[in-house]
Order: structure tokens, then C-alpha cells, then sequence
């Protein structure tokens, strides 16, 4: 699925790196093309498909988006949920928008990594002898 070209992967990869320097919360991308349900929905849908809900604090975030129907969501596990606000990432989805208007897909997946990095940051610091316990590339899905 070619939506993004090596150069784009790249920026993603390392925004997704730079955003778990600072935590021990852990983030993926997760992108295809058409999405025929509930952005939210189809998010839990490929957290529980990429494994994300077996990270040890349960503190994975998936940012989820479907290039050409325009949608994307964003889910925390449930060790993130109940530590924070239910707004906790509106400001992130704002950000993010504000870029997916402008046809910017991959500046908004990248500004919305670094403010995600940012607040997991607040709830779950970096440990010492914390590990990367998920890939850090864009999961590519094909709607099946």
C-alpha cells in the first residue's frame, strides 16, 4: 500500500521514536485506506490486532487514520484511561485536524506524536530499564 512514500515513513518512524523517548507509554500507527465504520471502532479493532493491549503498564496509544475517507481516532489502553481526563486527547485530535484539513496527512500524524509523547510523559515517565515493547513502523492494514 503505497500512501506514503519512504521519505514520509521515515518522519513517522522517528516521530514515534521521539515521542517514547521521554515514556514508557508506547505508540503505533496504524493507517489504511477506507474506513466503513466508527473510526473509534475500527481503532480498538487493530490495538487488539497489533497486540497492543500486552504491553506490561498497558499504556499503548494507537492513532489511527484512513486516508481517503478522511477519519482518524485515537485509543489509549485501559492503564492510560483511567489516569486520565476523557478529554485527554482532543487537543491532539485538534492539532492533528488542523493539518489533515490542509491535505497534510503526515504533519498531522507527526505534530500528533509529539503532543501524545508529551502527555504520556506526564502519567508514565521513562524508567531506566524501560524497553521499546512494540515496532516503532506504520502498520499498514488493507481493511480486511
Amino acid at each position: 500500500m503505497a500512501v506514503f512514500n519512504e521519505e514520509e515513513q521515515s518522519r513517522i518512524r522517528k516521530a514515534i521514536e521521539d515521542a517514547e523517548r521521554h515514556t514508557s507509554g508506547q505508540i503505533r500507527v496504524c493507517i489504511e485506506k477506507k474506513c466503513g465504520e466508527n473510526p473509534l471502532d475500527r481503532a480498538a479493532k487493530y490495538f487488539h490486532q497489533l497486540d497492543m493491549h500486552k504491553t506490561k503498564l498497558r499504556n499503548g496509544v494507537l492513532i489511527y487514520v484512513a486516508t481517503v475517507d478522511r477519519k482518524f481516532a485515537i485509543i489509549g489502553d485501559r492503564g492510560l484511561n483511567k489516569l486520565v481526563p476523557e478529554n485527554f486527547w482532543d487537543d491532539v485530535k485538534e492539532d492533528m485536524l488542523n493539518h489533515f484539513k490542509y491535505g497534510d496527512i503526515v504533519e498531522g500524524i507527526v505534530t500528533g506524536l509529539a503532543i501524545a509523547g508529551e502527555h504520556l510523559q506526564k502519567f508514565f515517565p521513562h524508567l531506566s530499564d524501560g524497553k521499546n515493547e512494540l515496532p516503532d513502523d506504520i502498520a499498514f492494514m488493507d481493511g480486511n
